[in-house]
């Protein structure tokens, strides 16, 4: 099972800017449906935004026109860049690679057979 790391959170001020990443050491993510979710404690994890295997994105209303999902060239990372940041969007962010994802490392394809997560990175904002 590939492990997912998440990184680029922080803290902010409302109206600033972070941009989150996702990755897995010495993986190419070849054909994947990928997604960003949040958690607020207390609450249940939330789908923020989506880009499945033919590139179509879904956007949770909240964050249309605001977050924007990506994966660079070499499909090695995936991208959120967030905009225009509110005390609301305060948040555990967490990357998934959904299962059937096939992913290329050492040489191999490799197919996940359940979900992948990654552990997490911090969003603060403050105002």
């Amino acid at each position: 099972q590939v492990q997912l790391v998440e990184s680029g959170g922080g803290s902010a001020q409302t109206g600033g800017s972070l941009t989150l990443s996702c990755a897995a050491s010495g993986a190419i993510f070849a054909r994947c449906s990928m997604s960003w979710y949040r958690q607020v404690p207390g609450n249940e994890r939330e789908l923020v935004s989506s880009l499945d295997k033919d590139r179509i994105i879904k956007d949770v209303d909240s964050v249309k026109g605001r977050f924007t999902i990506s994966k660079d060239n070499a499909r090695t990372t995936l991208y959120l860049q967030m905009n225009n940041l509110a005390t609301v969007d305060t948040a555990v962010y967490y990357c998934t690679a959904e299962q059937d994802c096939v992913i290329r490392m050492d040489g191999y394809s490799h197919t996940l057979k359940e979900k992948a997560w990654g552990r997490g990175t911090q969003v603060t904002v403050s105002s």
